[in-house]
């Protein structure tokens, strides 16, 4: 986030303090976006009173209470910098009502102290605030301290009680920043987990905006995903989010080929795809693509579609949106291409027909983690990578229908009658010139049209 917000918001002439993850982020010197502003002594009408001087100002709710407000400033500046607004609170307590994130009550008061407001929050890292006027840090629950030890704490025993969430949010710090777990708060992550039953299912995966991600994608794009998956397991997290993996955790392969338990294989997978920098869909695939197998192993079914009925159920359960779920759920149902000879440039055209140029890359990202969590022989990786190169060499080559130098209205000039026959010849011409891209030639395909009309 630039100074520049920061040194807008002091102009105003207000005691504000930056909170939260920019302060953490701030101090591991990790750059961040946003930044949330937190002014004590004022309620939420007093505030809004402060900031409409300069700019509109909007009510922000959680839950139907009200938590604050949202500036956007006069300054065309300073709102080119900050075009979704600044959030700016007062000093909250919340108290809890029920078992759901819902349940709970914001006392909103501007006696409440700042340390007050910083004990509502979940992690003695994120449980600090700097104050803009002098620079000064306030950190009342050791997260300067935490921060040096790389550990994950809780600012209090009942914070997973408070919002079990967090369970799941701790495991995505473990990913993104490398921090261990305190032991108490390990402790308490294994008593906490029924707590899950009542969180939402688009906070946990991947929410029902495009745009959103839920704590689970978060994870999954952290740097170490296969620490936070291995303490999922262990503390009982993993299998309350996603119940389907528990039939996995332990099951052997039983192959010198693939020496890891099912669960740790795709762990493993999940984390080779981080290493390489794979987007969310194909880590997700990593961690789900083996799913069907303990159920292939009782049914006899193809594992990778046993696996891929699996996906999509988990990730429509988890709320992630379509076009996320239906692209990893073909990821994973044909995750299990051969690799049985050398692939040659017909080979990468058909391989790009079958599947388009997205899903063709990332199922062959998806091999790779796949093979490298293996002992597989090398020469079965050097196939890949020749596939790899082939495939981004044959791009440019026709392998779609657009790709013809004919369309359907060509072929109805002909006599050709819209419907399946159509189809199924344009399909037929695909063919003929994915095998040589010489044929796409508007004559010989006309001809080669005309002959399947006779």
């Amino acid at each position: 986030m630039p100074t520049e917000i920061r040194a807008y918001i002091r102009s105003l002439g207000i005691d504000a303090y930056v909170v939260g993850g920019a302060v953490r982020d701030e101090l591991l010197g990790i750059p961040h976006r946003d930044e949330d502003f937190l002014v004590p002594g004022v309620d939420q009408a007093g505030l809004r009173a402060l900031l409409e001087p300069h700019g509109r100002v909007e009510d922000m709710q959680v839950h139907g209470q009200l938590v604050g407000v949202r500036l956007h400033p006069r300054d065309r500046a300073v709102r080119a910098l900050v075009p979704s607004g600044i959030d700016l609170t007062p000093p909250r307590a919340e108290r809890s009502t029920g078992p759901g994130h819902r349940d709970f009550a914001i006392v909103s008061d501007p006696s409440i102290e700042l340390e007050e407001d910083m004990a509502r929050r979940d992690f003695t890292i994120n449980a600090m605030a700097r104050r803009l006027e002098d620079g000064s840090l306030v950190d009342p629950f050791g997260g300067v301290d935490d921060l040096a030890r790389r550990q994950l704490r809780t600012v209090g025993p009942t914070s997973f009680e408070d919002d079990p969430l967090r369970l799941v949010r701790a495991l995505r710090f473990v990913s993104q920043l490398d921090f261990d777990l305190a032991p108490e708060t390990l402790a308490q992550m294994r008593d906490a987990g029924p707590g899950l039953a009542h969180v939402s299912a688009e906070r946990i995966g991947g929410g029902i905006r495009a745009d959103a991600q839920g704590e689970l994608s978060k994870l999954l794009l952290g740097q170490k995903p296969e620490r936070a998956l291995l303490l999922a397991r262990d503390t009982g997290v993993l299998t309350r989010i996603i119940p389907e993996f528990a039939p996995a955790i332990g099951f052997s392969l039983g192959s010198d080929r693939q020496p890891l338990t099912l669960d740790e294989h795709l762990f493993a997978v999940a984390q080779l795809a981080a290493d390489s920098g794979d987007k969310l869909e194909v880590r997700l695939a990593g961690l789900l693509h083996d799913l069907g197998k303990p159920l292939h192993a009782s049914d006899g079914d193809d594992h990778a579609h046993l696996g891929a009925a699996l996906a999509d159920e988990i990730l429509e359960r988890l709320r992630y949106p379509t076009r996320v779920r239906h692209h990893v759920v073909w990821i994973v149902a044909y995750h299990g291409f051969p690799l049985d000879y050398p692939p040659d440039a017909r080979t990468a055209r058909r391989f790009l027909a079958d599947h388009g140029d997205e899903l063709a890359r990332d199922l062959i990202d998806l091999k790779a983690a796949d093979l490298a969590a293996k002992r597989v022989p090398p020469h079965e990786t050097a196939l890949l990578e020749q596939l790899r190169e082939l495939v981004t060499a044959e791009r440019s080559q026709p392998h779609r229908l657009s790709d013809l130098a004919v369309t359907g209205d060509d072929l109805q000039a002909i006599g050709f009658a819209e419907g399946p026959v159509l189809g199924r010849v344009l399909r037929e011409l695909l063919d003929d010139v994915v095998d040589d891209p010489g044929r796409n030639d508007r004559a010989w395909l006309l001809e080669r049209a005309a002959q399947a009309l006779a």
